[in-house]
């Protein structure tokens, strides 16, 4: 089966260069004037993996193509000249070599901006300032940063206009150090550079016989029935109903509600120093004992008892499958102390409630059929969507394709912004670490620990485009 993308293009040159450096490049930033618009075509385009918005340090859009030229030049009249290389990960390299003409073009036209924006004492505006003068003045440095900038202003469009209808969205950038460039500039020698771009990957079957017949096995979850769902929500409902009251005279049970003020620190049995946990520390943390299900196991035995007011302490591991991979198998020490404690004093479950339960219900075993319905379409379509994720990870495993590093990083990136997201919704961080956990670092660190994970589900949605 043959794939093929492709899409009309339309160029405008920037009106706004800038730069922001990274560590390992230098990468290029153009304003929203430049646009590669995709013009509508009949052919199949590559696939977005998903709407989120843009990254900043993105200067391109382009439509995608999954044939690369290796090793091919492509020469500008009286310009620059262009090397593609084929890389790996389904990218390409462009070498841009441009001529001393054009250097020095680029640095009389950056000189003559200095004269007319600089005002020098001596030289009336406007008026042509000595080249030596100019450059005392503006200093040697800035004139050659302002050089570079200009080449590359007048260079990049062109050199880019060989991957045009092939690289990836967003996937342009300027490898080259700016460091090296100006260590390496001069105007009577070739100025050089390197660009890299993403390509559509070539996507194809491991074996055309694993394909046709492909056999899926589903696992459902026979706990999670529609009938404990559905019994589940009458009890929501019925609580939502009830008051709470102040408990005095008793520690805390099962069915209570309690706020609570949690430290926690790593316990190191050798007695090394400890160190705090913060995405385990809550203040006024609400509990409702009856909902558990992301509490650490034994946290809830652990405080059983507890009266307002008393703080208990404690020491718990972190499972080996916790969602924080850096907690998995950590002792710690947890300081716990009871802020408020209370109990639902809840009304008689009878028909008497059924309108308030659910709306056009007037009695009690209308609403409960009514929700184990409701429970049942769910339980069906968490079936199909289980049947659809068993499906496409056999795909993803007889599928052959070199995952790009953009869409690796736009994938990874969305995955970790979505977990921090339902992290933050389910009041399981504050602000401070949902900062802490944002961190380039932090991210970094989730992409590589999740590098299996999210190729699979990359593999997964282009296994999808090729069986179509």
């Amino acid at each position: 089966m043959e794939l093929v993308f492709g899409s009309a293009l339309h160029l405008h040159r920037p009106s706004l260069f800038s730069f922001t450096s990274s560590p390992s490049s230098y990468a290029c930033k153009l304003s929203s004037s430049w646009s590669l618009d995709r013009a509508s075509s009949s052919c199949h385009l590559y696939p977005r993996l998903s709407s989120s918005s843009r990254r900043v340090v993105n200067p391109f859009v382009v439509a995608a193509a999954v044939s690369v030229k290796s090793a091919e030049k492509e020469r500008f009249p009286a310009d620059i000249e262009v090397t593609e290389t084929k890389m790996p990960h389904s990218s390409v390299k462009l070498s841009v070599a441009v001529p001393p003409a054009v250097c020095q073009e680029c640095y009389r036209k950056v000189l003559d901006e200095f004269s007319k924006q600089l005002k020098v004492p001596g030289f009336r505006p406007g008026k042509k300032i000595p080249e030596n003068i100019l450059l005392n003045y503006a200093g040697r440095e800035n004139v050659q940063r302002a050089t570079i900038e200009a080449i590359l202003k007048k260079t990049l469009p062109k050199a880019v206009s060989s991957v045009q209808g092939r690289a990836l969205a967003d996937s342009v950038r300027i490898t080259t150090k700016f460091s090296e460039m100006e260590d390496d500039f001069s105007q009577q020698d070739v100025f050089r550079y390197d660009v890299a771009a993403d390509v559509a990957p070539e996507i194809k079957w491991l074996s055309e016989n694993q394909y046709k017949n492909l056999k899926v096995v589903v696992e459902i979850d026979q706990i999670v029935t529609a009938e404990n769902a559905s019994e589940r929500e009458l009890r929501r409902r019925h609580k939502d109903l009830g008051s709470l009251r102040i408990i005095t005279d008793r520690g805390l049970q099962v069915g209570d509600l309690v706020v609570l003020d949690i430290h926690a620190e790593t316990f190191k049995q050798d007695g090394s120093e400890s160190e705090k946990i913060p995405s385990a520390e809550r203040k006024g943390f609400h509990l409702d004992t009856e909902e558990t299900n992301n509490l650490l196991p034994g946290f809830l035995d652990a405080i059983i008892g507890i009266q307002q007011g008393e703080t208990k302490s404690f020491i718990l591991t972190f499972p080996e499958s916790w969602e924080q991979e850096n907690l998995r198998g950590v002792n710690a020490q947890f300081m716990v102390e009871c802020k408020e404690l209370f109990y639902r004093d809840l009304p008689e479950l009878d028909d008497s409630l059924a309108e308030k339960l659910l709306a056009g219900c007037s009695t009690l075993d209308e609403v409960k059929q009514a929700i184990l319905q409701r429970c049942r379409e769910i339980e069906q379509t968490a079936i199909e969507q289980a049947t659809d994720n068993a499906i496409l990870e056999q795909l993803s495993k007889i599928v052959e394709v070199d995952v790009p590093r953009s869409l690796f990083e736009e994938q990874g990136r969305q995955l970790y912004g979505a977990k921090l997201m339902e992290m933050q919704a389910g009041r399981r961080i504050n602000e401070d670490q949902l900062a802490s956990l944002s961190s380039e670092k932090t991210v970094n660190e989730f992409l590589e620990s999740q590098r299996e994970n999210i190729t699979a589900i990359i593999k997964q949605m282009l296994a999808v485009v090729l069986d179509r």
